[in-house]
């Protein structure tokens, strides 16, 4: 892990979150996450410990978190190619490369919450 601000957060409480949970669960073997963000950013240190807390409640696997660590300027791995502006920054992908969901930033809900019902719109019902 590059950012240390996936580390998850202990105090979260997956109990609190269950839906959320386990529809990341649920898709734990056919989804990826790649997170950006930085160590230094505020936004990311106050959201990314607990979305680390869900992804570990769910039981993602390591090979399915990808976090990229920008620098002050907002750069580093893979920013042109997914035109990340803002951090955190999280797209969950399927298998074959398409988006199936993302977060950015300054969302209404917290990163698990937003993105486990992005999931469940653009998944569930297929």
């Amino acid at each position: 892990m590059t950012l240390e601000t996936m580390r998850p957060n202990p105090t979260w409480d997956s109990a609190s979150y269950e839906d959320t949970v386990d529809t990341l669960a649920a898709h734990r073997d056919d989804l990826t996450y790649l997170i950006w963000g930085g160590d230094w950013c505020k936004d990311c240190r106050a959201l990314l410990p607990d979305f680390g807390a869900a992804l570990e409640a769910a039981e993602i696997p390591d090979e399915r978190i990808e976090d990229i660590a920008l620098d002050t300027d907002k750069q580093g791995p893979k920013v042109d190619e997914y035109e990340i502006e803002y951090i955190p920054t999280i797209v969950v992908e399927a298998d074959d490369g398409t988006e199936v969901a993302r977060f950015v930033e300054s969302e209404p809900l917290p990163p698990a919450v937003s993105l486990a019902e992005e999931i469940e719109d653009a998944l569930e019902t297929e």
